[in-house]
């Protein structure tokens, strides 16, 4: 099994506990993606909305897996879809069909160019890829933060067509608040362009339980470590299912169970652990 020995600081709790690998990262790691039916779903229809010239929304609370899901498709995408992966959705519209047009094209900045300049240019750009076999694709994450002359912006985008096909994907990545922006009527003409829209919600008790035996599986040398069926109650009564939450739980309950010197988590690590984070998931 080819797994990544951790480097930090509490490698040796590891060790002693026979993982080879972080089981419970915090970071999105797409090499842990846990295949349960809605994320798979998310990154099949993300994918083909990239390839396709749809438009897509993906929406879910702050720690279901939405990063991971873009992560995990952008690992998947073939090599000519060219992707404009925005993270810094704070810019006014005019800096970010710049960065669009940036990540798409050889040109090393359009600073100097005019909105106008620059969309000409993207039109350009993106018309002579696409008779070249390629496929455009912008992908937004935290979007519902964006200001609505950006989503105005991204509307003509979206415009963009042949007779047969669109010229650009739109994927718009943000927690619910977007959806309640998006319902607002005037971003009808922007939602009428909505070819898919995916809902994460968080994972039962029954996929949780498998989410933390996928992640252990591939990081531990057998391959297996234990939790009690206690300890998994409370983790999911705690938690509520959300993976950003059960990895937070879990990896600290791993290093309480290193210093108890035991070899599975039982229910008093896990209560130690969600006491821990029970102020920040009120």
């Amino acid at each position: 099994m080819e797994n990544a020995v951790p480097s930090n600081p509490l490698e040796p709790c590891y060790r002693f506990l026979g993982f080879e690998g972080v089981p419970f990262s915090i970071t999105p790691d797409t090499e842990l993606f846990f295949p349960d039916s809605q994320h798979v779903t998310a990154c099949n229809q993300i994918r083909y909305a990239c390839t396709s010239g749809t438009m897509a929304v993906l929406t879910g609370e702050i720690g279901l897996g939405k990063t991971l899901v873009v992560r995990t498709v952008l690992r998947q995408l073939p090599p000519e879809v060219r992707v404009a992966y925005l993270i810094n959705p704070f810019i006014d519209h005019h800096d970010l069909l710049r960065d669009i047009y940036t990540r798409f094209s050889d040109t090393p900045s359009a600073a100097e160019m005019s909105l106008s300049q620059v969309h000409e240019a993207l039109l350009q750009t993106v018309m002579v890829g696409t008779l070249k076999g390629l496929r455009y694709a912008v992908i937004v994450d935290e979007a519902h933060r964006l200001h609505p002359e950006a989503l105005e912006m991204l509307r003509l985008l979206s415009n963009l067509e042949t007779e047969k096909h669109k010229l650009i994907s739109l994927i718009l990545v943000g927690q619910p608040e977007l959806e309640r922006t998006l319902l607002l009527r005037a971003m009808r003409p922007l939602r009428e362009r909505i070819g898919v829209w995916l809902k994460l919600s968080p994972l039962s008790r029954d996929e949780m339980d498998a989410y933390i035996a996928h992640r252990i599986r591939l990081t531990h040398s057998q391959g297996r470590f234990e939790f009690t069926t206690l300890a998994l109650w409370h983790l999911h009564r705690r938690t509520g299912g959300v993976p950003r939450r059960i990895n937070y739980a879990c990896e600290k309950a791993l290093l309480l169970t290193f210093a108890d010197k035991r070899q599975k988590v039982g229910l008093s690590q896990a209560r130690q652990a969600c006491r821990e984070f029970s102020k920040a998931w009120s």
